[in-house]
């Protein structure tokens, strides 16, 4: 049985497992999902998360919490199912698991970028997408559908400009499921070789852009 739950601002999956992906740099690949939520997820200054999280371009309080959550979303890409629907104003996601713990990991996802997208409380690292999305949030309307295996998510704007950073953003988490930490470190050495103002949107400079995770946004 599905159930429904509307965010007036909210934001999907989409927001933060597209940006918060260094997480896996820091820590040895294969981890199932038997090993979620270690003894270092959410440690501000300690352990394994601490490097990911110092590559965000900004942080809080829960920045560390969600990276840990990112970061299993991110070594358990190949459970998770994902499709996208382009819609003339915006997107329909629907991310989904088998696997319980991943399921209950994408769900705790989408209720905590929910929460920032409508607080304003950026979570990036590498993307120029996002960055549109927050500094337009009152002009992003969502409705997030919880399910058994994940969150159904339809976002929609009248601003072509955020419509277009919207589908743009959807195709980055895309690759981020299809190939996990392979479309990370794409993202995250685009940055690096980029300068410091990558992930600031369409504002900043050109030559210190960062491309899409995959080079594209469509």
């Amino acid at each position: 049985m599905k159930h429904s739950r509307k965010f007036a601002l909210g934001v999907t999956v989409s927001l933060g497992v597209g940006l918060a992906v260094a997480a896996v740099l820091a820590q040895p690949f294969g981890m199932g999902p038997g090993k979620m939520h270690g003894a270092d997820h959410g440690m501000a200054g300690h352990g394994p998360m601490a490097g990911a999280t110092a590559m965000l371009t900004k942080q809080d309080a829960g920045s560390a919490a969600d990276m840990g959550v990112v970061h299993d979303l991110l070594m358990n890409h190949t459970r998770i199912k994902r499709t996208v629907i382009n819609l003339p104003n915006g997107i329909r996601t629907v991310t989904e698991s088998d696997d319980p713990k991943v399921a209950q990991a994408i769900k705790a996802h989408v209720a905590s970028m929910s929460q920032r997208l409508k607080d304003g409380r950026e979570f990036n690292i590498f993307s120029t997408t996002l960055p549109v999305l927050f500094e337009n949030r009152d002009k992003i309307s969502s409705v997030v559908e919880v399910t058994e295996n994940g969150s159904i998510v339809t976002r929609t704007s009248t601003d072509a400009k955020v419509v277009a950073a919207l589908q743009g953003h959807a195709a980055e988490v895309t690759e981020l499921t299809q190939e996990g930490p392979v479309a990370m470190r794409r993202g995250m050495m685009a940055r690096m070789a980029m300068g410091p103002h990558v992930g600031r949107g369409p504002d900043s400079a050109p030559e210190s852009r960062a491309p899409a995770a995959s080079g594209h946004s469509h």
